[in-house]
């Protein structure tokens, strides 16, 4: 499984460790969210997140 960080706010959405609160099944990849999908700490688009190595 993969993380993703959001480029504006650091945010790090990890597909290993959902946190609760965001309604996303535990064990969702990132590329299945919704494109409606928003970061919960800064509100930028799903477009915004990259992949980390």
């Amino acid at each position: 499984m993969a993380k993703y960080k959001c480029k504006i706010c650091g945010y790090i959405f990890d597909e290993d460790n959902i946190e609760e609160g965001l309604n996303i099944p535990e064990g969702t990849k990132f590329e299945d969210l919704p494109s409606s999908f928003k970061c919960p700490k800064c509100g930028m688009p799903k477009s915004m997140f990259m992949k980390m190595d």
